[in-house]
């Protein structure tokens, strides 16, 4: 794998990001590219860089980059809103776009966990995209983020995200917490180990984020707009044991798209804590990726007028 600096502007916002490229001396060129969308309190080097890792000896181009506000990239810090993370992905769409080592019209979508959302908004407004991977993604904002709460903490949470609208309004400040306040790893034990043990290597990871973050996600709900991907495919993949994000995400995200559609159920899997790049579970799911994207691709290209 080649990586060189790719930096890009959403909304006037210097982002931080890197392109990833085949090692084979540019004979792929123009690249498929796969963009990660990485999920809750992500950065660049967590997944993002994973699945490039892994898609580019498939012969992708893979861009990761950091939100706003994350890593070394510009925008406030602890501001954590979904839907201004599609805005970014979709700057990242623009810049992957005006690239020659490219390929405009072979151009997917992978989203991960909150990403698994994001991915879906991007795409149901940008004809752009050729296809779309949500994995253990999240399909509404305030269900998902319901089921990972008690009713004490749930009822808590509505109460100072309520309380912080009136705060917000006045102060023009919204209130930074813990991020798990809003996301309860602790009743998830397998993503919770795998987050203390390998997440927290990245710098930054954990750090608080606002109450307004909260407001904006339960505010968010993709699904809402799956249906407008078609007649682009899309491919969700959930693990049948994540209690982060529970498998109803999938099967209501994959309930509002219309076809091409398809649903995998990876047997035995959580979350997150089959996330390394040698990990079957993982390196199951890179082929599957593969075959979806490869798929996609060349049905995109044959749809493709001859210049």
């Amino acid at each position: 794998m080649i990586s060189h600096p790719f930096s890009f502007f959403s909304e006037r916002l210097l982002l931080d990001a890197d392109l990833h490229l085949p090692d084979d001396d540019a004979a792929g060129a123009p690249y498929p590219v796969v963009i990660p969308s990485s999920g809750y309190q992500g950065l660049k080097v967590i997944h993002p860089e994973r699945f490039a890792r892994a898609l580019t000896a498939y012969g992708y181009a893979v861009l990761a980059f950091d939100y706003r506000g994350f890593g070394l990239s510009e925008g406030e810090r602890g501001r954590l809103v979904p839907q201004e993370w599609a805005e970014d992905l979709r700057a990242a769409v623009d810049r992957v776009c005006a690239d020659e080592r490219l390929d405009e019209h072979r151009l997917g979508l992978l989203g991960w966990g909150m990403g698994g959302g994001v991915v879906v908004a991007e795409a149901a407004e940008d004809p752009r995209i050729a296809a779309v991977a949500a994995v253990n993604g999240i399909s509404d904002g305030t269900r998902s983020t319901r089921r990972m709460h008690d009713e004490h903490s749930w009822s808590s949470l509505l109460e100072r995200v309520e309380r912080d609208r009136g705060h917000r309004a006045s102060t023009g400040r919204s209130e930074i917490v813990s991020p798990w306040d809003i996301v309860r790893l602790d009743l998830d034990g397998r993503t919770d180990g795998y987050v203390g043990e390998e997440l927290y290597k990245a710098p930054g990871f954990g750090a608080g984020v606002t109450l307004e973050s909260a407001d904006m996600l339960l505010r968010f709900s993709p699904q809402t707009v799956a249906d407008r991907i078609a007649p682009r495919p899309l491919l969700v993949v959930h693990g049948a044991e994540n209690e982060l994000h529970r498998p109803e995400e999938a099967h209501e995200l994959l309930a509002h798209a219309r076809e091409p559609k398809r649903l995998r159920l990876i047997e035995g899997a959580g979350h997150t804590e089959w996330m390394f790049d040698d990990h079957p579970t993982f390196r199951g799911l890179v082929e599957e990726l593969d075959t979806f994207f490869a798929s996609a691709f060349d049905h995109a290209t044959a749809l493709t007028p001859t210049r």
